[in-house]
């Protein structure tokens, strides 16, 4: 999220030298692409779950609470990164290894049944990278493919989406640890706040 120029650090702040924020401004999850691409691979998995496996197989329970799971923990990562970035990361990292296991379940389901999972650069992955490109995300750019075309054709679907979700997910959890590193966690913004501010008071 870019910052705000308003935010930060203000040159004419008058005897306040720093402004650094103890709580960051809270992130809106719904602008994270990584949320999107998750809550379409959720809508997209409900629907195929409940459609092409059997009434009463395990795995459409599991399928569908790893594609909420991966949706869910995105959305209160980016919630709780107000209090604690530690909590974001541990959420993130939860939502991440969700989409993990929905992925396999999905190559299972096309292995078992001697269906071939799309080579990346195939023309059918492309245009579904394509598709992807499309902002926001929703699950109407993909309503019609997953109401008209056979079954291993929207596993497919979904294995692209978990791919393109992972990456982003992986891309956040490599910034959100990097600013972990380079700036703690809520005690240490508390403590630097606090040191800026008793230097401010010594100084008057």
């Amino acid at each position: 999220m870019k910052e705000n120029p308003k935010d930060g650090k203000n040159r004419n702040a008058g005897n306040h030298d720093s402004c650094e924020r103890v709580l960051p401004p809270r992130g809106d999850y719904r602008t994270l692409l990584s949320f999107q691409k998750a809550e379409v691979v959720y809508d997209i998995t409900f629907r195929f779950a409940h459609k092409y496996l059997s009434r009463g197989d395990r795995t459409v329970d599991q399928m569908i609470q790893s594609a909420r799971s991966g949706k869910q923990n995105v959305l209160e990562g980016s919630k709780a990164a107000q209090t604690s970035k530690e909590m974001e990361i541990k959420l993130t990292n939860v939502g991440r290894a969700s989409l993990e296991e929905l992925l396999a379940d999905y190559r299972d389901f096309l292995r078992v049944r001697d269906h071939v999972v799309w080579d990346k650069e195939s023309k059918e992955a492309r245009f579904v990278r394509r598709l992807g490109c499309k902002t926001p995300q929703t699950f109407e750019i993909y309503r019609e493919f997953v109401e008209t075309r056979p079954p291993e054709v929207i596993a497919n679907i979904a294995i692209c989406l978990l791919h393109q979700a992972n990456y982003l997910l992986d891309q956040q959890l490599k910034t959100l640890e990097k600013e972990f590193v380079e700036q703690g966690g809520l005690r240490e913004r508390m403590t630097r706040v606090r040191l800026a501010n008793r230097n401010n008071q010594g100084r008057k």
